[in-house]
């Protein structure tokens, strides 16, 4: 090129290429999304299939093993769904019925007042308290609007969700297959190898994070359940399903499911809403600081400040499942970072 350095020109166009591989992968980010939850779907349900290979008993084949897993979730996701669903339906609705009210309440400030009065606070601190409150209540409720507007929006969007099992078919049916492939189109044996041991960590790393994620959320649904129940607070099942499913959203999913939980409790004339408050607070010790380190183990040591820039470039890119798929993405990074800096130099 005229008047361009051979070197300059060759750092433009990578550069270029760069930067139009970034903006292809941004347009098809919501098909990556889908492949990548296939994927970690195919991850959590590959100890079953291994399994049922073992027992082949009505087929043999891998083929055959998948879709007698398949068969055996259809019938666990009936039979539980049979067992809490009209609870959880019924808890869903009255809780729906009472958000108008509530929110009337919470403009006029009666509804503050009166958890606060039950607190025993006299009215000269809750007198300013409340005014700042209602002063402040449109602006509340327009930002709940919006977050339920995303939330809605991203619903709407989520029927795709039935094609996850089907391209996780195909993902257990044909993903060794698919990976040797991949390794024999490269010819240098050095890349081979660093190609290698790349795909073997992030394996491990995925199939580790992806079991322990799922038993962390049933573990907290079932101690929510039982501990609100106990509790007499209301709406237990809905809040403790949303404590498991909010256990997927690092960091940021347990601290909006605790809001939830006491907020619910303060509004809804629950008579102890501390005790839930402090209910959350052990829960998360017990959580971050036992159950996670037990079932995690020490596969994923990510800063907790970079975590928390995952989660929210995660969900500025994806909503929720760019949350939930931001610190397995960072910690992949992290291993293909460490596995190139490790390889040895070319001739060596």
């Amino acid at each position: 090129m005229l008047f361009l350095d051979p070197k300059a020109a060759r750092v433009t166009w990578t550069v270029l290429v760069f930067g139009a591989a970034v903006a292809l992968l941004y347009l098809l980010r919501n098909v990556l999304l889908l492949f990548v939850l296939s994927l970690f779907f195919a991850y959590l349900i590959s100890p079953l299939v291994a399994l049922a290979e073992r027992w082949a008993v009505l087929g043999r084949g891998r083929t055959a093993a998948i879709v007698r897993v398949y068969l055996v979730l259809v019938v666990a996701l009936v039979g539980v769904g049979a067992a809490i669903g009209p609870r959880l339906t019924r808890d869903v609705a009255t809780l729906t019925d009472k958000i108008p009210a509530m929110s009337q309440q919470l403009q006029s400030g009666e509804l503050l007042g009166s958890v606060f009065q039950r607190f025993g606070w006299p009215g000269e601190m809750i007198a300013p308290v409340d005014r700042t409150l209602r002063s402040h209540a449109q602006e509340f409720i327009g930002y709940a609007q919006q977050a339920l507007t995303v939330a809605l929006k991203w619903l709407a969007g989520a029927w795709v969700v039935i094609l996850i099992p089907i391209f996780a078919f195909f993902i257990l049916k044909d993903g060794d297959r698919a990976v040797r492939a991949a390794n024999e189109l490269i010819e240098s044996q050095r890349h081979r190898q660093l190609w290698r041991a790349i795909t073997d960590d992030v394996h491990r790393l995925l199939a580790e994070y992806v079991r322990a994620l799922l038993l962390l959320a049933m573990i907290t649904f079932v101690v929510w359940s039982i501990v609100l129940a106990l509790a007499g607070a209301p709406y237990a099942v809905v809040l403790a399903a949303i404590g498991g499913a909010l256990e997927f959203i690092p960091l940021i999913g347990p601290l909006i499911a605790g809001v939830i939980v006491v907020s619910v409790g303060a509004v809804s004339g629950y008579g102890h809403p501390w005790l839930l408050l402090g209910f959350v607070i052990v829960w998360r010790g017990v959580q971050d600081y036992a159950s996670s380190p037990l079932i995690m183990g020490r596969g994923i040591e990510i800063h907790q400040a970079l975590v928390i820039f995952g989660v929210i470039a995660g969900g500025e890119i994806a909503g929720p499942a760019g949350m939930f798929l931001s610190v397995p993405v960072i910690a992949a990074l992290r291993i293909v970072w460490r596995r190139v800096r490790a390889a040895p130099p070319a001739g060596s």
